[in-house]
């Protein structure tokens, strides 16, 4: 098996855990992650999505999902494609949450962005409809 099939076996195990724990296994998205990389996030830390900002470091990273499980109850996360080149991976799916103050729910089509090196993910940048993440944490 190549490094590219290794990687997206990786994304495959770490979004089917993410998914059938709806959200409860941060711990794995550390343990794949490098000590020093860097993560991104469409929303930019606007508000309501002040978690959903830039980090560079796997510490800081736990703030995103922090902010993100503190918020919302996830409905689902599903990845229908991947799409290896080198060390990077595409991940294009769509996914559902439901904010936890407002009772809201959302989805959106969901596309994420991983750069790889020697194994553990050195750059991250996810694509999501923000407006509608936004319109349902506003009540």
């Amino acid at each position: 098996m190549g490094e590219e099939a290794r990687n997206v076996e990786r994304l495959k195990q770490a979004y089917g855990l993410w998914h059938d724990r709806k959200g409860d296994s941060v711990n794995h998205w550390m343990s794949i992650v490098a000590e020093h990389g860097r993560f991104g996030s469409l929303a930019e830390g606007a508000a309501p999505l002040q978690f959903a900002r830039s980090y560079s470091s796997r510490e800081a990273l736990r703030e995103y999902f922090q902010g993100l499980l503190s918020d919302w109850d996830m409905i689902h996360y599903t990845v229908d494609e991947y799409v290896a080149q080198g060390d990077a991976v595409f991940a294009r799916g769509s996914t559902a949450w439901k904010n936890k103050k407002t009772g809201k729910s959302v989805e959106t089509p969901k596309a994420d962005f991983w750069r790889f090196r020697d194994g553990e993910v050195v750059e991250f940048y996810e694509y999501y409809d923000t407006a509608r993440f936004a319109a349902a944490a506003v009540a």
